[in-house]
């Protein structure tokens, strides 16, 4: 008998709908075959399945089976299928009627005991089960908080594989219905670092508060104990509050790493990922065995933070100029490739020189010009090329140490940005911000006047800018003008945003 019932997986971070096809074959050989290109997990799914059927008190075919998982030409991955194989098992096997299986999508992982354990990736996979017409789902409860994002289903949480059959005989009572109109985004701007915390530094504020604006990458250069990692931190509390489509773009990438589970609500701060400089490519970028969202990802419409940039390795580093243009990533190994997002805000920070004092008036530097030259070669020209701002600290000085007067807040500063992102999606039309405006966006948005054309043209034979740094320049501008609230991009617009690449430029 043939018995189907149907499954997801997630490729990126969306899903797709899974069919699984189970028929028997009267043998001797009471063995399960799996087909349609599974991978080491789901074909280790006999053995999981086998003994939790055994387990929880139902009988396992003595003859041959044989799944299918359709489409049979697209990879599948992980152990999210197991539940609906053991179902369709026992509807095969006539121990559970097949109509039960015919308008329902199961999701599970079984454990020897027949236990049902959460899985990755629901929440893309719930809303293509949606968009295909499926109105139930049986997944397991701790799942649950992550499914209710989407509304207008009908939720079956279950612990067992008993609980699984009881529900879809119709003997169960824990079926949960979603809501019945799109959650709604609570916002949370209790950061934990706040820019009113921060001493001094006007410049390096001025800076942030531009790159928050129009979605600018910012290089800090400044000794130890400046502020450049506090005033990283910061940049979350001054963005924009993200809008639905953003935060359910961000939610679906942490739901497919692993990160959501037992959350009840879609994120809404803006991610901060910050990692450590040992990091490789592959977890950068992405990668590994099931082609996993790498940090880049993970900071989709937030902030990745590398601090002492110099430190990463060459190929970490270099890894990052294509996305910083494309805004998505293609990760290609021999698995397969798949697409992430990786629209973010890059911070980065560095010291001086590999002391940390090469300037300094007040504290001597014992590196040399060669060793200075190697440091901050690790940062090459290409990638600086694709970093909008480069923004120079001091050290505080004890007045500003000891300072009684509290800075701007974060919110009053969050204030002028969202009022600079509201200009930008009324010219620009969409949810792009002037960082990541396309060639024909930029020519016929940035037109200048002859006086500002002409600074522009100085500073770009001054600085020896190359055609990118030109446009990043000019990008910046536009942030600038949009901060002012000018519909024209001025001289005085244009020659603060060439400010923020003068001094790595003389540095090189």
């Amino acid at each position: 008998m043939l018995a189907i019932g149907y499954s997801a997986a997630v490729r990126g971070i969306d899903a797709y709908i899974v069919q699984v096809e189970v028929v028997g074959i009267a043998t001797a050989d009471p063995v399960i075959h799996i087909v349609g290109l599974p991978d080491r997990a789901i074909v280790e799914a006999k053995e999981r399945v086998n003994a939790a059927v055994r387990s929880s008190g139902f009988l396992f075919p003595t003859y041959k089976v044989v799944v299918n998982l359709a489409p049979a030409d697209v990879r599948k991955e992980g152990a999210a299928f197991d539940l609906a194989l053991a179902l369709a098992i026992l509807a095969m096997d006539q121990q559970l009627r097949d109509s039960c299986l015919r308008d329902v999508v199961c999701l599970g992982e079984l454990a020897l005991d027949g236990a049902v354990r959460p899985v990755a990736g629901i929440l893309p996979i719930v809303i293509e089960a949606s968009r295909a017409g499926f109105k139930k789902i049986l997944l397991p409860a701790g799942n649950l908080p992550e499914a209710m994002l989407v509304h207008g289903l009908t939720l079956h949480p279950v612990r067992t594989l008993h609980d699984a059959v009881q529900a879809l005989l119709g003997l169960s009572d824990t079926a949960v219905t979603s809501g019945t109109s799109p959650a709604t985004i609570a916002t949370n701007n209790d950061h934990a670092s706040d820019l009113s915390e921060v001493r001094g530094q006007r410049l390096a504020r001025r800076a942030l508060e531009i790159a928050a604006a129009g979605g600018h990458n910012v290089l800090m250069i400044g000794p130890p104990g400046s502020g450049k990692t506090m005033l990283a931190r910061c940049m979350p509390s001054i963005l924009p509050s993200m809008t639905w489509p953003e935060a359910l773009e961000v939610t679906k990438v942490h739901s497919v790493a692993g990160l959501l589970r037992n959350r009840s609500h879609l994120l809404s701060t803006r991610p901060f990922r910050a990692p450590h400089h040992t990091i490789t490519s592959a977890a950068m970028v992405g990668g590994g065995h099931r082609l996993r969202p790498g940090e880049i990802s993970l900071a989709h419409r937030g902030v990745l933070f590398l601090d002492e940039a110099p430190e990463f390795s060459r190929p970490v580093l270099e890894a990052l100029r294509q996305p910083l243009e494309d805004r998505v990533v293609n990760v290609v190994r021999a698995g397969g490739t798949m697409t992430y997002p990786a629209d973010f805000v890059l911070l980065a920070s560095c010291n001086p020189c590999p002391c940390g004092y090469s300037g300094d008036r007040l504290r001597g530097c014992g590196c040399s010009p060669q060793l200075i030259r190697r440091y901050r070669g690790r940062l090459s020209g290409p990638l600086l090329d694709r970093i909008d701002m480069h923004v120079e600290l001091a050290r505080l000085s004890a007045h500003e140490l000891n300072a009684l007067t509290r800075g701007e807040s974060s919110r009053d500063v969050r204030r002028r940005v969202e009022t600079a992102r509201s200009r930008q999606r009324t010219r620009l039309g969409s949810e792009r911000c002037n960082a990541n405006m396309t060639s024909r966006q930029l020519r016929g948005t940035c037109a200048l006047d002859a006086e500002p054309a002409r600074v522009l043209a100085s500073l770009t034979t001054k600085l020896r800018l190359s055609a990118r740094g030109h446009d990043r320049v000019l990008r910046v501008s536009r942030t600038v003008a949009d901060l002012a609230g000018c519909d024209a991009i001025k001289a005085e617009h244009v020659a603060e945003a060439a400010s923020y690449r003068d001094m790595v430029e003389s540095a090189n």
